[in-house]
């Protein structure tokens, strides 16, 4: 009868503790071999931790091809010729120097290789066009394609260059301080292929920050959608929506993450983007050389051995590198409490969402709805792609800011064209659907504008 009960006891325990580990009671929180709270210049370019040796191949694989220059063709450096033949760099660290966000001015006083210039034109609503906006969102110029390229190799000549310029505005807040803004004058010149057509639009967009890029992914679609609300059924004001996107990989329409627009589903598919539009490199998702039927000499530039310039096992190795960079996030400080409060406090929260759980049982905190709202008409661009309108931006997030200084020895520009020069500012751009939180902003006490200031310039 006892060995019977302590049978029956042992049996219990055992059910109980299956019980507990699959409800997560003692789930291990692995978020150390994710996050870092080291604020440096190197934080973004280590390793995630426990990586065994051939993920950590795979891992300074992937390193090389995003550090390590690009050549054109042809080259005796086969592994990676292919450049161009219209680019705009010739690394990824060009743009996003070590990992963090890019520069708006470069040392010589004129805009950098961070800031691009994204062009399309409107479309005629012709059968055509219609099967372009489904598969890419937007309709290419038909002279100049995606993007501006401000490079061409050898022999041919680079698309043009972006000229920067500044209006200034004079805000006045509540309590008589003053603030300067900085409205964007950007203009394109040295166009060498002709004048831009009648209908086009230019959208200038500087590199961001490359922190968290792979724990975007783990963030599930469900926990995203959930803060959708298109048609402000909460009469809040905030009405966010999600961009759903056609995908290169999946052949289908998908929940668009990535990009200024979110207009981009997977990190896989951004890169080979990024490889295509930056510098001229084809992939097994973008085959074709980024050259217009009207650029005769860069159809017939010499190509590389390969087909493909940046062949799958790269691609992945790249795409894996991204993944498993340290994301940094700020220490839970005192005074991070007191910023957060204020921060929820005037609505900023409702947009900017401070944390996801993700796949892994562990919490992220990229202060982004990954959704789209409408910032008003000071910071439309005017440019459709797929569901999102010109007046529409994916909330951008904020995490991995506070190492700008540390790795390029200044502030960042802030805003999707780097107008901002400080949180205040960009506060201060804020328009449509942001209106009520930056007018609560404005009218705070100064002693809570600066504790909100310092709370997100460690973010």
């Amino acid at each position: 009868m006892k060995q019977n009960y302590n049978l029956l006891k042992t049996i219990f325990i055992i059910k109980s503790l299956v019980v507990i580990f699959t409800t997560g009671l003692f789930a291990v929180d692995n978020s150390g071999k994710y996050l870092s709270n080291d604020k440096n210049n190197s934080t973004l370019v280590k390793p995630i931790n426990n990586l065994n040796d051939e993920e950590y191949d795979k891992f300074i694989l992937g390193r090389s091809f995003f550090t390590i220059p690009w050549v054109e063709a042809p080259s005796v450096t086969t592994a990676r010729d292919g450049l161009g033949p219209l680019f705009n760099a010739n690394t990824c660290i060009s743009c996003h120097p070590s990992n963090g966000r890019g520069n708006l001015i470069n040392k010589d006083g004129f805009s950098s290789r961070s800031l691009v210039a994204r062009l399309s034109v409107k479309s005629n609503e012709s059968t055509k066009h219609q099967e372009v906006l489904k598969h890419k969102g937007f309709v290419p110029h038909s002279i100049y394609g995606n993007q501006l390229s401000i490079n061409g190799i050898h022999g041919i000549d680079f698309e043009g260059k972006i000229k920067i310029d500044f209006a200034e505005l004079e805000v006045i807040l509540p309590d008589g301080e003053k603030q300067l803004l900085l409205k964007p004058k950007y203009s394109l010149v040295n166009l060498n292929y002709g004048a831009l057509e009648k209908d086009s639009n230019v959208s200038y967009r500087i590199a961001p920050t490359l922190n968290g890029m792979g724990l975007i992914e783990l963030i599930s679609d469900k926990d995203i959608l959930k803060n959708e609300d298109e048609h402000d059924i909460n009469m809040d004001g905030i009405s966010g929506r999600a961009n759903w996107v056609y995908s290169n990989l999946t052949k289908k329409e998908e929940l668009g993450k990535y990009t200024w627009k979110a207009s981009v589903s997977f990190l896989k598919e951004q890169v080979a983007g990024a490889a295509s539009n930056d510098m001229g490199l084809t992939t097994s998702i973008f085959p074709n050389e980024n050259c217009t039927s009207f650029q005769k000499e860069c159809n017939e530039a010499p190509k590389a051995k390969d087909v493909i310039d940046l062949p799958d096992e790269r691609l992945d190795a790249v795409t894996y590198y991204l993944e498993n960079i340290k994301t940094y996030t700020s220490k839970i400080t005192k005074e991070y409490k007191e910023g957060l409060e204020i921060f929820e406090q005037i609505s900023c929260s409702k947009c900017h969402i401070s944390s996801f759980d993700t796949k892994k049982g562990f919490k992220v905190f990229p202060y982004s709805d990954f959704l789209l709202h409408d910032m008003g008409e000071d910071l439309s661009d005017g440019r459709v792609e797929f569901k999102a309108n010109g007046n529409e931006w994916r909330t951008a997030p904020l995490w991995g800011l506070a190492l700008h200084e540390k790795i390029n020895k200044e502030k960042p520009r802030l805003l999707h064209d780097g107008r901002a020069r400080s949180f205040q500012e960009a506060i201060l751009w804020h328009g449509g659907e942001a209106v009520k939180a930056k007018e609560n902003y404005m009218n705070l006490a100064k002693e809570k504008r600066e504790k909100l200031l310092k709370f997100l310039e460690e973010l």
